[in-house]
C-alpha cells in the first residue's frame, strides 16, 4: 500500500512537473529587466534599461509565437540574495524566459549560475566582470557589453606603445579594483610599459589627495584609477581640483561611464582618457536610436542601455527564427545569427558567451569643444573586437576548446 500510494505522488509530480514545462513552452514569451532601480547605478542602468527593452519590444512588433511579448522588472538594490531571489521566482514561478541588463557583477554571478542549472537565458549588459565569459561561463549566459579585460587591456596597450611607458595605479581594495589593477599592471608590461607603483584606497574612500599626490611624486607618465563608480567621480574631482594635469601626467579612467562624466560635468573630467563600447553620437544609426530613447527618458542612452536593447532584440529575433523560445535551439540560433543593430554591426556571440563588438578609445571633451550638454566624448580610435576581448587561447572558460 505504501508503495502504491508513493507510486501514484511521484507519477502525479512527474505529470505536473511536465504540465508546467508544456505551459510554459506554451505560454507568452517573457523578458524579465533586472537592475538597479534606486542606487547607485540606477542613472547608468534603472528605467533607462527598462525603456530599452520595452523599445526592442515594441520595435520588434510586440509579439512573438503568436502571442503579446510579457516584460516584468524589478530592483536588485544591488544585493546578491536580493537578485537571486527574484531571479530565481520568475524563472521558477512566474515564466520568465530570459533576464537581461543586471548590471551589478556580485548580483549577476548568482543569477549566471541559477540560469545554468535551470537552463534558462540571461544577457549581461552592465556587469563588467570578465568571469561572465572565464572562468564562470554558462552556456546559457551571454555578455553584450563592456567587461574588465577590455578596461584594462585598449587603452593601456595603445598609450604604451605611443609612448606613455611607466603607469601608476591608484586601486580599490576590494575585488573588482584589484583584478583591474592586476589586469592592467600586465597589460602594460606586455606592451612593454612599467607599473613604477600601486596604492590600494579602502572602500568608502571619499578624500583621495594622499593617493594622487603619491601618483604625482612618482612622474609616471599615465595615472590609472582603478575604481569604478562614485570613487572614479571622487578621485577626477580631486585631480582636476590640485590641477595636476598641468605637470603633464595623463589621467586614465579604466570604468568610466557617461552618467558619470555627466555629474563631473566637462570643466572637471576634461581631459580624461577611457575606453568604452558606446556613445549615442558615433554614426547616424547610434544617433537616430539615441534621439528616440531621449524623447522617452529625458537622457540619452548609456552603454547598458544601448546593450539591453541589442540583447532583448537580437534574443527575439532568434526566437522568431527558431520557431519556438525553447531556450536550447534560441541560444544555438543566437550564435548562428549575426547580430546587426544600431549597436552592433553584424557580429557574432563567441562560444563563451562574448558578443564580438568593436570598443573605442575616447577622450572627454573640454567646454570649448562640446556643441551641447550631451556632447561630452571624442572618439579617438576604433579597437577591432579581437583587440578587445580576451582572446579564446587565454580563456579559463569550459566551453572553450583548446587547440592541441
Amino acid at each position: 500500500m505504501k508503495f502504491t500510494r508513493t507510486f501514484i505522488q511521484l507519477a502525479a509530480a512527474t505529470l505536473l512537473a511536465g504540465g508546467a514545462s508544456h505551459a510554459a513552452e506554451d505560454g507568452p514569451v517573457k523578458v524579465a529587466v533586472l537592475t538597479d532601480l534606486s542606487g547607485y547605478l540606477a542613472q547608468a542602468l534603472g528605467p533607462g534599461s527598462v525603456d530599452a527593452a520595452r523599445m526592442a519590444i515594441e520595435d520588434f512588433g510586440g509579439q512573438a509565437l503568436g502571442k503579446n511579448i510579457e516584460l516584468v522588472f524589478a530592483d536588485h538594490q544591488n544585493k546578491p540574495d536580493v537578485g537571486l531571489a527574484t531571479a530565481r521566482k520568475w524563472y521558477e514561478s512566474d515564466g520568465v524566459d530570459v533576464i537581461a541588463d543586471i548590471g551589478n557583477s556580485a548580483v549577476g554571478m548568482g543569477v549566471q549560475e541559477l540560469a545554468k542549472n535551470k537552463k534558462k537565458l540571461v544577457f549581461f549588459a552592465g556587469a563588467s566582470s570578465s568571469a561572465f565569459t572565464g572562468s564562470a561561463c554558462s552556456p546559457y549566459g551571454t555578455q553584450w557589453s563592456h567587461d574588465s579585460y577590455m578596461f584594462s587591456k585598449a587603452l593601456p596597450s595603445r598609450l604604451v606603445s605611443k609612448g606613455d611607458k611607466n603607469w601608476y595605479i591608484i586601486a580599490a581594495d576590494f575585488a573588482f579594483g584589484q583584478a583591474l589593477a592586476a589586469d592592467t599592471a600586465r597589460a602594460v608590461t606586455g606592451a612593454g610599459g612599467k607599473v613604477t607603483g600601486t596604492i590600494k584606497h579602502a572602500p568608502n574612500t571619499s578624500d583621495f589627495s594622499s593617493y594622487l599626490m603619491q601618483a604625482s611624486a612618482s612622474k609616471a607618465d599615465a595615472v590609472a584609477l582603478s575604481n569604478g563608480t562614485q570613487y572614479t567621480v571622487n578621485a577626477i574631482k580631486q585631480w582636476n581640483e590640485y590641477q595636476m594635469g598641468a605637470k603633464g601626467q595623463k589621467l586614465i579612467a579604466l570604468a568610466l561611464l557617461i552618467s558619470e562624466v555627466r555629474a563631473l560635468g566637462l570643466p572637471t573630467a576634461q581631459g580624461t582618457m577611457f575606453s568604452t563600447v558606446w556613445y549615442w553620437d558615433l554614426n547616424d544609426k547610434t544617433r537616430a536610436f539615441a534621439n528616440r530613447f531621449y524623447e522617452r527618458n529625458k537622457a540619452m542612452p548609456t552603454e547598458a542601455h544601448a546593450g539591453t536593447y541589442s540583447a532583448v532584440s537580437h534574443y527575439l529575433k532568434a526566437v522568431k527564427a527558431a520557431g519556438t523560445k525553447d531556450p536550447d535551439v534560441v541560444r544555438a540560433k543566437m550564435r548562428e545569427i549575426p547580430v546587426n543593430d544600431f549597436y552592433s554591426d553584424n557580429v557574432r556571440i563567441r562560444e563563451d558567451g562574448r558578443v564580438m563588438r568593436q570598443s573605442y578609445i575616447a577622450q572627454v571633451k573640454r567646454p570649448a569643444e562640446s556643441k551641447g550638454p550631451w556632447d561630452v566624448y571624442k572618439i579617438l580610435e576604433m579597437v577591432p573586437a579581437e583587440q578587445s576581448w580576451k582572446p579564446l587561447f587565454e580563456s579559463d572558460c569550459p566551453l572553450v576548446k583548446k587547440a592541441g
